[in-house]
């Protein structure tokens, strides 16, 4: 039995063939009956346990905190800290590998890789795990596809064009090459470099035919070969550039700058081509590089929090751009274009739908302001922004206003504490403006806090939202221990949510501004609201819920929908993920309990 111990398991992945062998050789198996306790909280354990068959409950203070399965592993806090957090109780007939102690203490001295699934913090186990999957995301890229990277559509000019008229579509297609077809059916490149070479140092003229300084030598690579394999194109050739063929025909170019977009995603040349733009069909290509270079970022294991800072900004500066395109003086002259939800706060990293609105100092004509909402709505949902189910829209009158009547609104809200005012609430307090008038957004959110700050029934009524979705205690046993279907949690309502909400409620209590979720956590803690490890705990715990969102998202980006865009499946996690989700998940219940105490909550 011992020889069918799975090493490919998480944690045991991280050991050495010999490490392998030598805990082989000592595991010994434990039987339990149903309702026999494994561990009991407080106490010490001797060996670590891996399930081999059956399942055991993790109880805490009377609630079931997971139910765990065969291959995970339990606990190794009771080993390694001194003693155990929770209780340990078989739920079935079940068989689990017994590790001795001094072996796995032996282990973790001397792997410090392995040592990390042992760490009793979230923030600690995260980092190891960022270390390793940083590793392997350079890997992944050398063998994607080459249809995968950012390949430029192939632009074809005719052999008889002069020079000058190519340079002109080079520029107005924002292109630094294009393929020559010459009259006897040959393909040839010719660059920018070509242009000013041929014109500055060789003293052609501007009426030259193209095809005269062009280079037939094309060098080429098909589109489902491998990254790698272009690169060594490049360098055998010393070319900056291959031809991209698909079924044998020209389709494209990849340059090698897209190489380097592929391992740090393009990010640095979206800016250039939104800022470019000059119609609002230019920024189409733009908003699909911004949604395509997540999953490239994703791949790579660039960490939750930089991707979606990344992206957020890259956001912003395109709704800023269309602003600038679509919006009439007028509205340019007197409006705040916000956006907010995720956006806001610079959380956002798979685009999910729409939330932004308009500020007007003044009020301009129906007509114009009628014309603007429909063409800035219209213009983000060819782009891929789906409208908002909650219609929070610049198309929505609600949502685009003056500041006098959205001020009246948001009285209306405070004093109105139905469950849509408070939805709306937490929307705005999000708010960030990214184009025109820079005063009406601070303006308005310093009006939302003067009206509830120290209105204490106010502020409960808003913050007991974060019992909106069932609590944490117990869902993994509920949700993720079922039997004959898949077993399914819900990321966003479980995890991300309480959170999210729980700290704004926090900071609109305390009047603070802060945008980010993360940026309110240091805030408060800085106020003495919570400890430093609480704290990092916190941060580390939320910013883990957003990367399992993240693989959920961009899994049904892939299927081309937004349902279940929340949703993890437990087939898809680790045992490490797994026993990060159950850490995660009990500080969510932490925070819960931090939040209803400090509003009370129990007398509402």
């Amino acid at each position: 039995m011992p020889k069918a111990f799975d090493a490919a398991n998480p944690p045991f992945d991280r050991l050495s063939a010999a490490e392998i062998a030598e805990l082989r050789s000592v595991l010994d198996i434990g039987y339990f009956r149903p309702g026999e306790a494994i561990i009991e909280a407080g106490h010490s354990a001797e060996v670590l346990y891996v399930v081999i068959k059956g399942a055991v409950e993790e109880h805490d203070a009377g609630d079931i905190e997971a139910v765990l399965g065969p291959k995970e592993v339990f606990d190794s806090r009771a080993l390694v800290h001194g003693t155990a957090g929770s209780r340990f109780v078989a739920a079935e007939e079940t068989l689990c590998y017994l590790i001795p102690k001094e072996l796995t203490l032996d282990l973790i001295k001397r792997n410090p890789s392995f040592a990390a699934f042992f760490y009793s913090d979230i923030s600690r186990k995260l980092d190891a795990m960022a270390k390793a999957e940083e590793a392997d995301g350079v890997e992944s890229v050398m063998r994607s596809r080459i249809g995968d990277a950012n390949v430029r559509a192939a632009i074809f000019v005719d052999a008889i064009a002069s020079i000058e008229r190519v340079a002109h579509t080079m520029r107005d297609r924002d292109a630094n090459a294009v393929f020559v077809r010459g009259g006897d059916g040959r393909i040839g490149l010719v660059t920018g470099t070509d242009l000013w070479r041929s014109t500055i140092l060789e003293r052609k003229p501007l009426d030259a035919p193209i095809g005269s300084i062009a280079r037939y030598n094309l060098i080429s690579s098909s589109e489902d070969e491998f990254v790698f394999e272009a690169l060594i194109q490049m360098t055998k050739h010393n070319i900056r550039r291959v031809a991209v063929k698909r079924g044998g025909e020209l389709v494209g170019m990849m340059e090698d700058v897209d190489l380097l977009g592929l391992f740090a995603g393009n990010s640095q040349l979206i800016p250039g081509r939104i800022d470019r733009a000059r119609t609002t069909d230019d920024l189409a290509a733009p908003a699909r590089d911004i949604q395509a270079q997540v999953e490239r970022l994703h791949k790579q294991g660039v960490k939750v929090e930089d991707i979606a800072e990344i992206t957020s900004d890259l956001n912003r500066r395109l709704i800023a751009k269309l602003f600038d395109l679509v919006a009439p003086e007028s509205i340019r002259e007197f409006g705040a274009l916000m956006i907010m939800g995720s956006e806001g706060r610079g959380e956002q990293t798979v685009r999910t739908d729409q939330d932004n609105g308009l500020l007007l100092s003044v009020p301009v004509g129906e007509d114009t302001i009628n014309h603007f909402r429909a063409e800035f709505s219209g213009a983000l949902q060819r782009f891929g922004f789906p409208p908002c189910p909650g219609n929070v829209m610049v198309s929505n009158p609600i949502w685009s206003c003056t500041i006098d009547t959205f001020e009246a609104q948001l009285k209306r809200w405070v004093y109105d504490p139905d469950p849509e005012s408070s939805i709306n609430l937490g929307i705005f307090f999000d708010a960030i403006g990214v184009a025109g008038r820079s005063d009406l957004v601070p303006r308005a959110k310093m009006r939302m806090i003067e009206l509830m700050r120290g209105e204490a029934v106010l502020i409960a009524n808003f913050a007991k939202a974060i019992d909106q979705f069932p609590g944490t205690g117990g869902v993994l046993a509920t949700v993720m221990a079922t039997v004959g279907r898949e077993e399914i949690i819900d990321i966003k309502k479980s995890g991300t949510f309480p959170i999210v909400h729980g700290v704004r409620s926090l900071a609109i209590d305390k009047g603070l501004m802060a945008p980010s979720t993360v940026d309110r956590i240091h805030a408060l803690a800085k106020l003495g609201q919570f400890g430093e490890e609480f704290e990092r705990e916190l941060i580390s715990s939320f910013r883990f819920f957003m990367s399992l969102r993240v693989r959920s998202q961009l899994r049904a980006a892939r299927l081309g929908t937004t349902e279940g865009e929340s949703l993890i499946r437990a087939s898809e996690l680790s045992n490490l993920d797994r026993d990060l989700l159950r850490e995660s998940l009990k500080m969510v219940k932490r925070f819960r309990e931090l939040v209803r105490n400090h509003f009370k909550l129990t007398m509402f």
